[in-house]
C-alpha cells in the first residue's frame, strides 16, 4: 500500500506520517526544502515527488493533503481527479470563497473525503457515554498556544483572509466537537477575537464563537491561543448539574489527543469504507466558523496583559 502526503504545510502531516509508516510506504511532496528536508530525515526511504502532479502519478491508495489554505480547493481537485480516498487536515476551507469551492468538489464524492480535528477520535472523546437528555447549553474550551505565529512562523495561518487564523484554526478543534456530539443543524449567532498575551500577531490570541442549535440549544467555543498548556474540555449543563469531557495529551499523546485514530479511520477508508465523517457535519463546522471570521473584527482589544509577551 502506499499513501502520499501532499503538502507539509503545519505539523499535522509529520505525525500522520509516523502512524501510517507503520502500515505503507510513503510518498511525499513539498515545495518548501527545509520542511520536505525534516521529513526525509524522518523517512528516509519515501518517495520524493517534484510536483503534486508527480506526486499523484505514484498511483497511491490515499491521500493526504495539507497545503495552505488557499490552495486547498486546486489541489484537492486534482487529487479527487484519482480514485484515492483523500484525508485533508483541517481546516478545509478558511473563507467563503474557500468553502464554496471545495463543497462543490467534496459534495458529489463526499463518502471519499475526510475532513476533521483529530480530537474527534480522541479515546476520551469516543469513550464518552454523553447523554444528550435534557441537555440546557453546551461549551468547549480549547487551550491551544499560538505564540510562535506571532514569531512570524506559517503567517498564512495567522492572516484572516488566508489560514482564518486563531478563531478558525483552534476554534475548529471546539465547533468539531459540539458538531460531533449534537449534530450539524447549527448557526453562529456571534463571535469576537482580540489580542491578550502576544503583540504582532494577524489575527487573534482569544476568541469566542456563539452558537444555536435548531433544537434550540446553544453553545460556546471559548479559544485560548495563549495558554501554557493544551487541552480541549466539553461541558454539557443540565439543571441537576454538568458533565465534563477532558482531552489531554498523556504519556502517548499521538493515541491520547486523536492523531492515531483518525489515520485508523483513513486506512478503513483506503480499505473500502465511506468516511466516518459526514461531509454535513464538516461543511456545518465550517460554515460556523467562515461566519465567525467574518463576523469578527481581528484584534478588537490590543491590549496585551502584563505587556506582552
Amino acid at each position: 500500500m502506499l499513501v502520499a502526503l501532499a503538502g507539509l504545510a503545519t505539523s499535522h502531516p509529520y505525525a500522520d506520517a509516523r502512524s501510517l509508516g507503520r502500515h505503507a510506504d510513503l510518498a511525499v511532496w513539498e515545495p518548501d526544502p527545509e520542511r520536505l528536508r525534516v521529513f526525509t530525515d524522518e523517512h528516509p526511504r519515501a518517495t520524493v515527488a517534484g510536483s503534486l502532479t508527480g506526486l499523484l502519478a505514484t498511483r497511491p491508495d490515499g491521500v493526504v493533503l495539507t497545503v495552505p489554505g488557499p490552495q486547498v480547493p486546486e489541489a484537492l481537485a486534482a487529487v479527487l481527479a484519482t480514485d484515492a480516498p483523500c484525508f485533508v487536515n483541517k481546516p478545509a476551507a478558511a473563507t467563503r470563497a474557500q468553502l464554496d469551492a471545495v463543497d462543490r468538489l467534496v459534495t458529489p464524492v463526499a463518502d471519499r473525503v475526510m475532513s476533521t480535528s483529530v480530537l474527534r477520535f480522541a479515546p476520551r472523546f469516543t469513550s464518552a457515554k454523553a447523554d444528550l437528555a435534557e441537555v440546557l447549553a453546551v461549551r468547549a474550551t480549547v487551550r491551544h498556544d499560538v505564540g510562535l505565529w506571532a514569531t512570524g512562523y506559517n503567517p498564512w495561518q495567522d492572516t484572516p483572509g488566508e489560514g482564518g487564523g486563531t478563531l478558525v484554526t483552534m476554534g475548529l478543534h471546539g465547533v468539531e466537537l459540539l458538531v460531533a456530539l449534537l449534530g450539524p443543524d447549527v448557526r453562529l449567532v456571534g463571535a469576537a477575537g482580540s489580542i491578550r498575551a502576544y503583540e504582532g500577531l494577524r489575527s487573534e490570541d482569544t476568541g469566542v464563537l456563539a452558537m444555536r442549535w435548531a433544537n434550540g440549544i446553544p453553545g460556546t467555543v471559548e479559544v485560548l491561543g495563549a495558554s501554557e498548556g493544551e487541552s480541549y474540555e466539553v461541558v454539557l449543563h443540565r439543571r441537576d448539574g454538568s458533565e465534563s469531557i477532558l482531552i489531554e495529551g498523556g504519556a502517548t499523546p499521538a493515541r491520547d489527543l486523536g492523531y492515531e485514530g483518525v489515520i485508523e479511520a483513513f486506512l478503513a477508508m483506503i480499505a473500502g469504507a465511506p468516511s466516518p465523517v459526514p461531509w454535513s457535519q464538516t461543511r456545518a463546522i465550517l460554515d460556523v466558523l467562515v461566519s465567525a471570521r467574518e463576523a469578527s473584527t481581528p484584534a478588537l482589544d490590543q491590549t496585551p496583559v502584563g505587556g506582552g509577551r
